[in-house]
């Protein structure tokens, strides 16, 4: 078993005791604020199991069906975790704003407090631990997980402070707004993980900085004259790099191909954490200037 499946099998299992320790407390009590936390777990959980089937596919080698592989598929994912997060934060809210319209009591306060001063420390540890196995895989989906459960940490604590306040103030409307600011805040951090996603389904290219040190090594390599069409993108763990690379037409195929490969190692050295696909395109001379050329002559 790979260390992202491990990660989501870790996780899933962190969400699934926290959710019924969450909801029974949350249920008994009356808090909005409890419930909101359960049901946030239990959609934790349901997440991570679908990134365990998630990563299992990613990770299958191309075919003949799937020449680049199935690397998207985590971008897929993430946008349905930003999409079911938003759905959460949106129910939360509507759970807040129902409490403040039907006046709830909450009960059990003090169970409820001690529940979630352990919820906050087993989240911490978890996010902790996702972050690690994120950094160390580079797999959009733990990081997606990670930041999910960063989300908990602060949700964990906005709702322990409000059960503390309403235990010592008396004030049920605390637990309204606690309620509601948490709902708020998942929504909002749902929006970068769809987004980035989404950009990478539609293949966002890599930062500018990666970009300019892939073509500072090009350009410092003495065989290559010019090179056009540089293209780059991310699906996954795989980094995909095309470069259409110019040369002086009287070296031979060898020579060429030995400036290639040199390229190649040292852009995959760039970061050895990535899984590099490149593919580089050897030319004569620039046909993309002829091309254009060509085209303006036909205007």
């Amino acid at each position: 078993m790979t260390l992202q499946k491990k990660a989501t099998v870790v996780s899933s299992s962190v969400a699934a005791v926290l959710t019924l320790i969450k909801l029974a407390i949350g249920i008994a009590s009356g808090s909005v604020a409890v419930l909101a936390s359960a049901v946030d777990s239990v959609l934790d959980m349901f997440v991570s199991i679908f990134n365990y089937f998630a990563i299992s596919n990613s990770e299958k080698p191309a075919d003949r069906t799937f020449n680049y592989g199935r690397g998207k598929i985590e971008a897929l994912a993430s946008v349905i975790e930003g999409t079911i997060i938003t759905i959460s934060g949106l129910f939360l809210l509507y759970q807040a704003i129902q409490k403040a319209i039907n006046g709830q009591i909450s009960e059990y306060l003090n169970i409820s407090i001690y529940i979630m001063v352990i919820s906050l420390v087993i989240t911490i540890f978890l996010v902790t631990y996702l972050n690690y196995i994120a950094k160390k895989t580079n797999s959009m989906v733990i990081k997606a997980d990670a930041l999910h459960y960063k989300t908990d940490v602060f949700s964990n604590l906005a709702v322990l402070t409000s059960l503390l306040l309403v235990t010592f103030t008396g004030y049920e409307i605390i637990d309204v707004f606690v309620g509601g600011g948490i709902a708020l805040y998942i929504i909002y951090s749902a929006y970068e993980l769809i987004l980035d996603g989404v950009l990478v389904l539609l293949d966002r290219s890599l930062n500018e900085e990666l970009v300019s040190k892939i073509e500072e090594i090009i350009k410092t390599n003495e065989k290559v004259n010019a090179y056009h069409l540089l293209k780059t993108r991310e699906a996954g763990h795989q980094t995909f790099v095309e470069v259409h690379l110019v040369f002086d037409c009287i070296i031979t195929l060898m020579e060429a191909h030995k400036a290639s490969d040199s390229i190649e190692y040292k852009i995959k050295k760039l970061d050895k954490q990535r899984d590099w696909i490149i593919n580089i395109h050897m030319d004569p001379y620039d046909d993309f200037k002829i091309n254009e050329i060509n085209s303006s002559s036909k205007k």
